[in-house]
């Protein structure tokens, strides 16, 4: 049987692929963009076929119903990141959360210690050899790929093909939902002068031929666009960014000096705007790899010049980095974030950032607090943090003493939180432990 007929022999409806799921399974979706919406949507509609279904993946894209009340019956929840649509189910108890490193979790899979029953995702259209593109998601859904008893795929024909150890061959799909719908977009974010301000310090640590990786959100979007003078930068990150695009059309980012993967953009999955997926369609500049390749710390270290850039919610006197809870409650997990941090750390010439506004809620709270609040989660060691950004200035931690850190962390708050962090350095230092 040639590759078109294997092909045409697999595809079936999103409804008649989610009877290859049974009660009790372990259904892994594939992360953010990747997500097939027609077929997650096709398990709800059909949810009184289950019980005891449980549902893993890190940031959902979707509705999430599997999520709510009614559903507990059928779906229980189990994630490796919070997120909007899925918080308050783990908050309160009817979802599980999965801890962890980013780049650890396809092991996970092939150790067995997370053994994986279905896996359900979107891929690009079949090629004339029979392969298909992992297109937005190749992160940890190329191990669930190859470890799940059962395979189903939404073969979309606007899914972005993209290059790299992404490909999945028909063979080894057992079901195929054709589909040509438009994929997920991420706004553009709002950037307020606060978070212009913050890109602009995070930007002056950024060096010619430097090799950057950045997250999600405001202040991300913002150091892009205070780099427009920088030569030679490249690109090594978890997720491929939409303001990239125009810092390779300027010449700005060209990726010849990252030392590895010269020439290439390197991600592990993207979620942008329209723009940003046709950039990355067949570009052989663009290469997507597994999350345990991208962001294993061992990897990272061999570009040269890393400059990562994360988030935080607080930071304490010692330079501990809270950036996953609101105290006791999951708002999101660990992710990337220490991958990239211990790789940065090591690469040479490299730089660790965490940035953040330097108040919360409104400007009511300080994110810089003497300690982290009560249950709130260490994701970043103090050991690990180096740079920390505010809209007030840079500290850097590595080096100093406690006494030192607080200082330097002091300077760079909120200026009216400043006389009540300052009385609280008094009491802390004062005072024997």
């Amino acid at each position: 049987m040639d590759v078109q007929e294997l092909y045409r022999s697999k595809v079936v409806s999103a409804d008649e692929a989610v009877t290859r799921i049974h009660s009790g399974d372990r259904v892994v979706f594939a992360h953010a963009v990747g997500e097939s919406l027609p077929i997650s949507e096709a398990l709800i509609r059909n949810k009184t076929r289950y019980h005891d279904v449980e549902i893993m993946h890190y940031i959902p894209l979707g509705k999430a119903e599997y999520c709510l009340p009614e559903n507990a019956p059928y779906f229980r929840h189990n994630t490796f990141c919070a997120g909007v649509p899925t918080r308050e189910c783990i908050n309160a108890g009817r979802g599980d959360f999965t801890t962890g490193f980013f780049y650890e979790t396809p092991e996970r899979f092939r150790d067995g210690s997370i053994p994986v029953d279905v896996v359900i995702l979107q891929v690009s259209p079949m090629d004339k050899h029979g392969f298909f593109s992992l297109g937005v998601s190749v992160d940890y859904t190329k191990a669930a790929c190859e470890t799940a008893r059962t395979v189903i795929v939404e073969a979309n024909a606007q899914c972005p093909r993209t290059h790299g150890d992404c490909f999945l061959h028909v063979k080894d799909v057992d079901v195929i939902v054709e589909t040509d719908r438009p994929i997920p977009e991420r706004k553009p974010t709002e950037i307020t002068e606060v978070e212009r301000a913050i890109g602009r310090n995070c930007a002056s640590l950024i060096e010619d031929g430097s090799t950057l990786q950045l997250g999600i959100g405001a202040i991300p979007d913002s150091v892009l666009q205070f780099l427009g003078d920088k030569k030679d930068l490249g690109l090594h990150s978890e997720m491929l960014p939409d303001g990239i695009v125009p810092l390779v059309e300027k010449g700005v980012v060209t990726n010849r000096k990252k030392g590895l993967h010269n020439g290439k953009l390197v991600a592990s999955f993207a979620w942008g705007t329209r723009r940003l997926y046709e950039f990355m369609d067949d570009n052989p500049m663009v290469e997507f790899y597994p999350i345990d390749y991208v962001n294993d710390p061992r990897i990272i270290c061999q570009c040269n010049q890393v400059v990562s850039i994360n988030s935080a919610v607080q930071i304490d006197f010692t330079g501990q980095v809270c950036s996953e809870s609101v105290g006791p409650y999951q708002l999101s997990s660990t992710g990337g974030q220490v991958d990239f941090v211990r790789g940065a750390n090591m690469s040479p010439g490299g730089k660790a950032i965490l940035a953040f506004t330097s108040t919360a809620k409104g400007g009511t709270v300080s994110r810089i607090v003497p300690y982290l609040d009560y249950g709130a989660v260490v994701t970043t060691s103090r050991n690990d943090v180096n740079y920390v950004v505010t809209e007030y200035g840079i500290a850097q931690l590595k080096g100093k003493t406690n006494r030192q850190r607080s200082r330097e962390l002091i300077r760079i708050a909120h200026p009216k939180f400043r006389p009540e962090l300052e009385r609280r350095f008094e009491e802390i230092y004062r005072e024997p432990f």
